[in-house]
């Protein structure tokens, strides 16, 4: 199975990003974890996108704050998909970070989640991965299911109670 590059732009982001290596893991899907800077390190951040399909990852996952420019840097330098985690700062709650992820020049895409989240990065490179891996598109299948009887125990609960009162 293809690795997950996690990246993220400072070790501030570890809170947020933690969440997007615990998926993966709970899925089975290796996963490693670095930091690296689009502006402090470009040339790092360069090696390792032009390095990565021959390291053995199939997606990259890229968190950073404010400016936000590590997702198009690692997507520049790759042909593997990336996908952007903007992280939200005290400043623009976000904002900021998900405009400098989301407008990528035509050619340098970047999949873009929800600021902070994580986990749905984790997923979107799951599937990505489950594309050619039956066993993953399985737990990702039952994860669905899961989540729908989840939603339906609720429902029933719900009507219950408003039937009560």
């Amino acid at each position: 199975m293809k690795k997950v590059a996690v990246i993220m732009g400072s070790d501030s982001d570890w809170g947020v990003v933690s969440k997007a290596v615990k998926t993966l893991k709970e899925y089975g899907v290796p996963v490693e974890a670095h930091v690296c800077s689009a502006h402090r390190t470009p040339a790092a951040a360069a090696a390792f996108a032009s390095s990565a399909k021959e390291n053995g990852f199939g997606v990259i996952i890229a968190a950073a704050g404010m400016a936000a420019h590590l997702a198009g840097v690692l997507a520049a330098h790759t042909t593997l998909p990336v996908i952007g985690i903007p992280i939200g700062s005290a400043g623009l709650g976000g904002m900021d970070a998900l405009l400098a992820t989301v407008q990528m020049p035509s050619g340098i895409p970047v999949a873009t989640v929800a600021v902070n989240g994580a986990a749905n990065a984790a997923f979107l490179a799951i599937q990505m991965l489950a594309l050619s891996d039956d066993e993953l598109a399985a737990k990702l299948e039952a994860n669905k299911q899961k989540m729908a009887e989840g939603v339906a125990e609720k429902d029933a609960k719900i009507a219950a109670e408003a039937a009560e009162l």
